[in-house]
């Protein structure tokens, strides 16, 4: 089914399509490729709306806080707005501290998608992304699937193709509360674990120094379920510099995380194909969202798989580069159970 989501300065009109699969149903936005709502059911078979997200396309276009965005063609930070392709210099936008930030400013997150297939259980966006478009090399064609599968199983995937040797690391930013969007104060209260070993610090302009630390000793450790917000306040540096939680994990093992909230019953594990997972703890939320709630500090988490942040930059790393003319793929499965 499609709605109408709002219509836009530049006079385009958003679309709302809602896709369901046994007990769970969703919807998403051909603006941004968004995910606006998840439903899933309580313990009690009581369906909560477990992302943050706003009532029409115009809370997403003002909106800086990138609520259920698809982010590409980088998602996360690039130091300097520069990397080296091919021994060619590639200069983007500086959107964050002389850095580059989700390839924005033109983010794919606030542009309209083309809907290329909607069925009962799944929807295709597309979008074009021209040569030179945010700073990036090639004509590229980029797909993302939003699917519902039996077994309460959400899986994004995401598919592209380029003229030409260029970076895909997509994500989406979806901040999950298990309690309920409009439960703001529950949100640091779920339990998280991610099997992770080590981490990425990072400097006070959050770009990674290049070291992978390890979580052992650390309020970095989640190899065993604890509360968001236990040690979010701890006297520890990575968290005084990014004011919380804003950091990636190495991808050890599948589920390479699971958050829970025991007053619900409701779980989630995510598993993905990307050597890494960002744990975003919302530090700047500030944005009114779905029936007026306003969603601050910590009222969700987001969960993002992706690339090591500006891994170009360290050719140890994992590198997010896709050859010309051949085929991007990844996929990202939020499993979710209740009891």
């Amino acid at each position: 089914m499609k709605e109408y989501f709002g219509t836009l300065p530049s006079g385009e009109t958003a679309g709302l399509y809602t896709i369901a699969c046994g007990s769970l149903s969703a919807a998403v936005s051909d603006y941004g490729a968004t995910l606006v709502k998840l439903f899933v059911p309580d313990r009690e078979g009581r369906l909560a709306d477990v992302v943050l997200g706003h009532d029409s396309c115009i809370g997403y276009a003002n909106g800086g806080g990138c609520l259920g965005a698809t982010v590409g063609r980088n998602a996360n930070r690039i130091k300097g707005a520069s990397f080296v392709l091919n021994g060619k210099t590639y200069a983007m936008s500086p959107n964050e501290n002389g850095n580059n930030l989700h390839s924005g400013p033109d983010f794919y997150f606030k542009r309209m998608w083309k809907v290329v297939e909607h069925t009962e259980s799944a929807i295709v966006l597309e979008l074009e992304s021209p040569h030179g478009d945010q700073g990036f090399p090639g004509n590229a064609v980029i797909r993302v699937t939003y699917a519902l599968e039996h077994g309460g199983r959400l899986r994004i995937c995401y598919d592209a193709r380029c003229d030409q040797d260029t970076v895909f690391n997509l994500t989406n930013h979806s901040y999950f509360n298990l309690a309920g969007h409009d439960k703001t104060d529950a949100a640091m209260d779920q339990l998280l674990t991610i099997p992770g070993r080590f981490f990425n610090p990072d400097d006070a302009q959050n770009i990674p120094t290049g070291e992978l630390q390890p979580v052992e000793g650390t309020p970095m450790d989640f190899r065993k379920p604890k509360p968001l917000g236990q040690d979010i306040d701890q006297d520890y540096e990575p968290l005084h510099l990014q004011g919380g939680y804003d950091h990636n994990f190495e991808v050890f093992c599948n589920p390479c995380a699971t958050l829970c909230d025991p007053v619900s019953g409701r779980s989630m594990a995510v598993i993905t194909d990307c050597p890494g997972i960002q744990l975003y703890s919302g530090n700047f939320l500030d944005e009114t969202g779905k029936g007026g709630v306003h969603y601050g500090k910590n009222a969700g988490v987001a969960l993002e798989t992706q690339y090591y942040p500006d891994c170009l930059h360290h050719s140890s790393w994992p590198q997010p580069i896709t050859p010309a003319k051949e085929r991007y793929h990844s996929e990202t499965v939020y499993q979710f159970s209740w009891n």
